[in-house]
């Protein structure tokens, strides 16, 4: 009989049952038994198709209870925008010598804002900075003369959701570690943000499947009767 390693049995889950949310979370937190305090991610699988614009699913939302994560955050500004971008706590701070610096290979930031007059500095790191999600873009609000506002929102909290080709998008609501009630919290948060950005293009049942694993977790089924607007 084959050896069955504890690890492996924890990991042992229905993966056809469709479990409520609280029964998800509660399942991702108990699977999530690794040496360092994984993430709790949330996998969306929407009906729509984003290779057509107006079925394109992409937008920001502050999770209440935060990520969990620290979030270094970048800004391409001139002058007092500069200054007010450092006071907010933004962790690196330029304008054509950062983008000599991202030229060079060197990306020392998580999220991207700019100042709209930097944004022909910032429309040459197209090839650099789009690849990995990191251009800004004012319908995200990460184009802004108000940095500081940005720098604190991407720092509290705020994340980026975008729908990717199998028209699906992945998003971490927090840590296995997180109280499964702020987890709920912030997943609720990421549901509402993504019904209401439901585009118009979208036909019949928008939310499709739901599922909530840990970073090495199995994918764990939540009945989608259980969540609002799907």
């Amino acid at each position: 009989m084959a050896f069955v390693s504890k690890k492996h049995k924890a990991l042992t889950v229905d993966r056809e049952k469709l479990h409520g949310v609280d029964e998800a979370i509660a399942l991702a937190k108990s699977n999530a038994t690794s040496k360092f305090d994984e993430t709790i991610e949330v996998a969306l699988n929407l009906g729509v198709d984003p290779r057509h614009a107006d079925q394109m699913v992409r937008g920001v939302v502050t999770l209440p209870k935060g990520t969990g994560k620290t979030v270094r955050v970048g800004v391409f500004a001139k002058g007092a925008k500069a200054d007010e971008a450092k006071a907010a706590g933004a962790d690196v701070v330029g304008a054509e010598d950062l983008m000599e610096i991202v030229q060079g290979g060197t990306i020392d930031f998580d999220r991207c804002i700019a100042t709209p007059d930097m944004m022909g500095v910032v429309g040459r790191l197209g090839k650099v900075l789009g690849p990995k999600g990191l251009m800004p873009n004012p319908k995200l609000g990460t184009v802004t003369m108000d940095v500081a506002a940005a720098v604190k929102a991407a720092k509290s909290g705020q994340i980026e959701y975008r729908v990717e080709k199998a028209g699906i998008i992945h998003s971490g609501i927090g840590k296995a570690s997180f109280p499964a009630e702020d987890l709920r919290a912030n997943f609720d948060a990421l549901l509402d943000a993504v019904v209401k950005a439901k585009p118009a293009g979208a036909k019949g049942k928008y939310v499709r499947k739901v599922a909530v694993s840990s970073t090495m977790g199995p994918g764990i089924k939540v009945d989608t009767a259980e969540v609002a607007g799907a």
